[in-house]
C-alpha cells in the first residue's frame, strides 16, 4: 500500500436528534464520539426522504437505501418512482409475487387488493390501482375484491366519493366479478405506523379478512351516510364498513397491499406474514385463512417484511465497489449477521457476487433478543476490523455496528442507551488503531433510530404522551440527519463543506471513499465531502 487505508465505520441507527429525553444517542455516555467530533471536522448528512431516493421528505430512511446511496455515490429512485417504472415497462407483471397471486385466483381463489384510495402520491396512487385492476382482468382473474382506505389527509378532506366513482367505473368496465368489499378511514383501520396503535390494525383485519363492520349496499352509500351522520367527519376518520354480501377472505385467496410507502404498511404486512407468536404479541387473528400475501414493495428490508413483494429494489451500476475493484484496491467488509447484507449486497449495488479484491466476513448474531444483549457483536466486529487494518492488506475497510438500530427497534430507552455506549467504546478502539497506523477514519450512520425513542408530534414539535403522561415509545427509524466525522491522523484531508452544517445526501460518501482511495469519482457521483 502506498496510501493510507480508508475506514468507513457505519454506526447503524445513530442519528443526530433533538437532544431531548428520548434521544438515546444524546443521553448515552459517548466520550469517544464526542472527542472525535471535538478534534476533527464534521458535518451532518441527510439519510431520509428524497436525499436517498424515497418518494417524499416525510419518508424515513432505512438500511437498504442508506447503504445503496453510500455505495452508489448518487441517489436512485425508490418507492413510487420504481412502481411507475415497473408498470410502464411491464416488469411488474412478471414479478413472482404477481404471477403467484394470479395463479391463486386461477385456481379458484379471490384476488384481494388493499390500499389507500388517493392520488396524493404519498403512500399510494389510484393510478397504480387502476393499472392492476385492468391487468388482472386481462390475465383472466375472474373474482377480485377491493378494500379501500379513504384518505382525506394527503388530499382534500372529503374527496372519497370522487375516487370511489373512478374505481367503481373501472371495476364495472371489466365485466367480471369485481367489487369493493370493505373499507374505512386511514386513521381508523389498518394503516397504523410505528406500532402506536395495534388496535387499528386489528380493526382492519376484522374488516378486510373477517368481513366485520357496518354493512351497506355500496361504498359510496357508506361514505355519504357517514358524512350525513357527522358533518365534521372527514375521510381519514370514517368508520369501518363492509359492502353487500362480502363474507371475508378464504383459504387459497391472494392479497396484495398496494401502498408503496412503508411506514403505514409494515404492521398490516406483519399481520398477514407472521407466525403464531404474532397473536400473542399483538392481537388474535380470527379468522386466519391461509392466503398468499404480497406488498407493493419490501417495506422493511431489515426485518424482510413482507416476504413477497411486487417491485424489486433498484438496479445500481457503476458502484464504489466496482471502481475500487477495477483500480486494484483491496477491500474488507465486516458486520454481524443482521447487517452483513448491507455492507456487502446493498453497498455493492444489490449484487451478491463478491467483487474482485474484496474480502467479506460476518460474525454470527446473538440468538438472544437484542434488548437482552445490547452490546450485540460490536466488539467482535471491531476486533476483526482492527486485525484487517493491522494486516496492511487493504486499501478500504467498512464495518457496520448495528446496535443503535437493532436495539433501537425494541423501543426500550435504557437498553438502547447501553447499546450506544457499547458502540462508542468500540469506536474508541477503532479510532486508536487508525491513529496508530495512519488510516483515515470516516464515522457516519445509514439512518437514525436510537436518536428518537419517543414519539413526536411533528406539527407541534412536542413528545406524544399517553393517558399516564408518559412519552409514547417509538421503535421506528427517525428522519433526523446523521453525523459524518472525518478523522485523518496526518491532518491532510479536510472537509469541503462548513463544519457542523448539513451537507446534503449521504450518497456523497461514495465519492469521498473513492477520493481518499486515490480514485477520481465518476462525474455522475455527488461531490466528495473531502476538499481537493
Amino acid at each position: 500500500m502506498n496510501r493510507p487505508c480508508t475506514v468507513l465505520c457505519i454506526l447503524d441507527g445513530v442519528g443526530w436528534g433533538r437532544r431531548d429525553e428520548g434521544d438515546a444517542v444524546a443521553l448515552a455516555r459517548t466520550p469517544q464520539l464526542d472527542a472525535l467530533m471535538a478534534r476533527n471536522p464534521w458535518c451532518l448528512l441527510t439519510a431520509h426522504g428524497t436525499a436517498v431516493g424515497m418518494p417524499s421528505d416525510d419518508d424515513m430512511g432505512n438500511s437498504e437505501v442508506g447503504h445503496n446511496a453510500m455505495g452508489a455515490g448518487r441517489v436512485f429512485a425508490q418507492g413510487a418512482a420504481l412502481v411507475e417504472r415497473a408498470l410502464a415497462s411491464g416488469a411488474l407483471w412478471s414479478a413472482p409475487a404477481w404471477t403467484t397471486a394470479v395463479a391463486a385466483a386461477a385456481a379458484g381463489g379471490t384476488l384481494h387488493l388493499i390500499g389507500l384510495l388517493s392520488d396524493g402520491g404519498v403512500h399510494a396512487h389510484i393510478r397504480h390501482l387502476l393499472a392492476i385492476i385492468a391487468q388482472a382482468s386481462a390475465e383472466g382473474v375472474d373474482r377480485l375484491r377491493l378494500h379501500v382506505l379513504t384518505d382525506g389527509r394527503d388530499v382534500e378532506a372529503r374527496s372519497a366519493l370522487r375516487f370511489l366513482a373512478t374505481v367503481e367505473a373501472a371495476l364495472a368496465q371489466t365485466g367480471r366479478d369485481y367489487a369493493i368489499a370493505s373499507g374505512g378511514g386511514r386513521m381508523v383501520i389498518t394503516m397504523d405506523r410505528y406500532e402506536a396503535d395495534w388496535d387499528m390494525v386489528a380493526r382492519g383485519w376484522a374488516t378486510h379478512v373477517g368481513a366485520q363492520g357496518r354493512r351497506f349496499a355500496a361504498a359510496a352509500e357508506a361514505v355519504q351516510t357517514f358524512y350525513d351522520e357527522d358533518p365534521k367527519v372527514d375521510d381519514q376518520w370514517l368508520p369501518a364498513f363492509v359492502i353487500g354480501d362480502y363474507a371475508g377472505m378464504a383459504d387459497g385467496d391472494a392479497v396484495l397491499f398496494l401502498n408503496f410507502r412503508g411506514d403505514r404498511a409494515i404492521e398490516i404486512s406483519k399481520a398477514f406474514d407472521a407466525g403464531p407468536a404474532f397473536d400473542r404479541a399483538h392481537f388474535r387473528r380470527a379468522p386466519h385463512p391461509a392466503v398468499f400475501f404480497a406488498g407493493m414493495m419490501e417495506y422493511d428490508g431489515d426485518a424482510k417484511v413482507p416476504s413477497h413483494f411486487l417491485v424489486s429494489p433498484p438496479v445500481i451500476e457503476d458502484t464504489v465497489a466496482e471502481h475500487l475493484s477495477a483500480n486494484g484496491r483491496a477491500t474488507y467488509a465486516v458486520s454481524e449477521t443482521q447487517k452483513f447484507g448491507h455492507v456487502t449486497y446493498f453497498f455493492n449495488g444489490n449484487r451478491t457476487a463478491v467483487p474482485v479484491g474484496e474480502v467479506q466476513e460476518q460474525v454470527e448474531s446473538d440468538r438472544l433478543p437484542f434488548d437482552q444483549a445490547p452490546a450485540m457483536k460490536a466488539r467482535e466486529i471491531t476486533d476483526k476490523a482492527i486485525a484487517a487494518l493491522r494486516s496492511q492488506r487493504f486499501d478500504h475497510l467498512r464495518l457496520n455496528l448495528a446496535n443503535g438500530d437493532m436495539v433501537g427497534h425494541t423501543g426500550k430507552l435504557a437498553e438502547t442507551i447501553e447499546a450506544v455506549e457499547a458502540v462508542d467504546a468500540c469506536l474508541g478502539a477503532l479510532a486508536a488503531a487508525c491513529a496508530e497506523l495512519g488510516a483515515i477514519l470516516l464515522v457516519t450512520a445509514d439512518h437514525g433510530n436510537a436518536d428518537e425513542m419517543f414519539m413526536i408530534d411533528k406539527k407541534k414539535g412536542t413528545l406524544l404522551r399517553g393517558p399516564d403522561g408518559r412519552p409514547k415509545p417509538c421503535s421506528s427509524h427517525s428522519c433526523n440527519p446523521v453525523p459524518f466525522v472525518l478523522v485523518d491522523p496526518r491532518g491532510e484531508a479536510q472537509l469541503s463543506v462548513p463544519v457542523g452544517e448539513n451537507a446534503g445526501s449521504i450518497a456523497r460518501i461514495g465519492a469521498t471513499v473513492l477520493h481518499l482511495c486515490g480514485i477520481t469519482p465518476p462525474a455522475s457521483y455527488l461531490p466528495s465531502l473531502v476538499a481537493p
